[in-house]
């Protein structure tokens, strides 16, 4: 069986296919299901080493969007209402019951807008580096024009073969041998870079409507998980850096008082390796060892974080960092 499980097609409103892999979770009960949602040029192998451990409790599914992966392209637009759209009729195929949308980068604000769209479908969200409205160093200029310069070098390096090459560590990482194929088919051509600048050209446009009017999560319980610290000495501009940190926590303060879980914010040491530890929930059972990656393990409320005294936390998602 492949690493991040089963594969499964879902068919669109209008009829496109869209490519899922699932790890069906415990079998001894109905466990809850967490739907995974990438960033702006991620497949669902960007999630490989995070599934595994979800389905160790919860039904994990991943899944390529239009012109990712082997998802085919879309005809029509990349618009952020079609993305939520579409994740929106991958959640309709699974349910029911209850579903955690987790999305990272570009992913947040599709999770955010599906959850306000749908809170009868969704029980909760988790924000992993999300691009936010509240980063207005999105916004800028050059930050837009180098985007669009980097993605046309980025599909041509792809149609020449080349571009894989800037992101070895990615396959040096992958988890298993058969998600590293995968990587190496699907997550480096060209066709990924196109459907990038088609979700560029109105992306970021719609995202900052979002400053006057922005998606209604009242009673949607949220977490918010950053990859960096703005003191962080990582060779990112000190200024850069806080303005990237400041924009995922907006969504934190706004939730308390609204939702029934208070929003968190969990900072991580930029460059540290994130990922599976040995960890004991109340029960004493011992979660094994993986090969820790430079990615997120999602663990059930009630594990402690490694190497620090044992306490009770509130209701939610709970992080553990690797070694």
């Amino acid at each position: 069986m492949h690493t991040q499980g089963r594969p499964e097609w879902v068919t669109t409103r209008d009829g496109r296919g869209l490519y899922c892999q699932v790890l069906d979770g415990p079998t001894d009960s109905e466990p809850a299901t967490v739907l995974f949602e990438g960033g702006d040029g991620a497949t669902r192998s960007s999630f490989a080493a995070v599934q595994p451990l979800v389905a160790r409790f919860a039904r994990a599914i991943v899944y390529d969007r239009s012109g990712m992966g082997r998802s085919p392209a879309d005809p029509v637009s990349r618009t952020m209402d079609r993305m939520t759209d579409d994740l929106l009729d991958v959640v309709a195929h699974f349910a029911p019951g209850p579903v955690i949308l987790v999305g990272h980068s570009l992913g947040g604000p599709i999770v955010r807008l599906a959850a306000s769209r749908r809170p009868d479908l969704v029980d909760g969200l988790v924000l992993i580096d999300p691009s936010d409205e509240a980063a207005d160093l999105l916004f800028a200029p050059s930050f837009r024009r180098n985007f669009r310069i980097a993605l046309r070098v980025g599909r041509i390096l792809a149609y020449l073969g080349l571009f894989r090459y800037l992101f070895r560590w990615l396959l040096d990482a992958a988890p298993a041998d058969d998600v590293r194929e995968d990587m190496r088919r699907e997550a480096f051509a060209p066709g990924v870079l196109t459907t990038q600048l088609r979700q560029g050209e109105t992306f970021l446009a719609e995202l900052k409507t979002w400053q006057a009017d922005p998606p209604d999560l009242d009673g949607i319980p949220v977490t918010v998980i950053s990859g960096g610290l703005s003191r962080a000495s990582d060779g990112m501009p000190e200024k850069v850096r806080a303005e990237a940190t400041r924009g995922p926590r907006r969504p934190c303060r706004r939730l308390p008082g609204q939702a029934r879980h208070r929003g968190t914010f969990r900072p991580l040491r930029p460059g540290h390796r994130t990922g599976p530890r040995r960890a004991r929930d109340r029960g004493s059972r011992r979660l094994g060892r993986e090969r820790p990656l430079r990615r997120l393990a999602l663990v059930r409320p009630g594990l402690r974080r490694p190497g620090r005294p044992r306490r009770r936390h509130r209701r939610g998602w709970r992080w553990s960092r690797a070694r």
